[in-house]
């Protein structure tokens, strides 16, 4: 582990995604002129930190049928085989195939399987903090962002535009803001 990383609170361990604390998201342009927020409500994770950063790893499950935008009828449309197919694809997944330092921050480069296609992936992590939370759990902070086009994992339905253009874009900005536990 870096001496940056290190001195910012991060230690070796195992850590768990606090879910009631964390936002996996995503954002795509819609009609052209606007975006639509959505995220994962149900998901589980784990990230081992070792002493070198090289042979950490992160892996997440996210499962489909718990996608959330605010609005019912879309969000029963992303549930259809236009879009995640929950029924057939019931998770998406990320495992990790590297970990690198780049100052306070991690990189983390992975496989994201959506839709049975796995393709890797490069997630830039801002390290936020570490504190003792008041019921003397460890806990660490990360945010990340990365835009992929969803076309790649065989998210490809759209409608055209009568003025030109699409109703969704191809592409997509997922989000994370992470807090995680350290197991004692």
């Amino acid at each position: 582990m870096t001496n940056a990383i290190a001195a910012a609170g991060l230690s070796a361990g195992t850590y768990t995604i606090d879910p009631t604390h964390t936002h996996i998201g995503f954002v795509a342009r819609h009609a052209m002129v606007t975006k639509v927020r959505g995220s994962f409500t149900e998901f589980s994770g784990t990230a081992v930190v070792a002493d070198s950063l090289a042979d950490s790893s992160v892996e997440v499950t996210i499962k489909v049928d718990s996608v959330n935008t605010g609005n019912e009828q879309r969000d029963g449309h992303l549930r259809t085989n236009d879009f995640f197919d929950p029924e057939t694809y019931p998770e998406i997944k990320f495992v990790s195939t590297a970990v690198q330092a780049d100052g306070e921050n991690l990189n983390v480069t992975g496989d994201l399987t959506i839709k049975e296609t796995t393709k890797s992936v490069t997630i830039p992590f801002e390290f936020t903090g570490a504190a003792v939370d008041p019921f003397g759990n460890n806990r660490v902070g990360f945010e990340g962002s990365v835009a992929v086009n969803r076309k790649d994992w065989g998210v490809n339905w759209n409608a055209p535009l009568e003025a030109g253009g699409v109703l969704v874009s191809e592409k997509v900005t997922l989000t994370f803001d992470v807090s995680a536990i350290k197991a004692a």
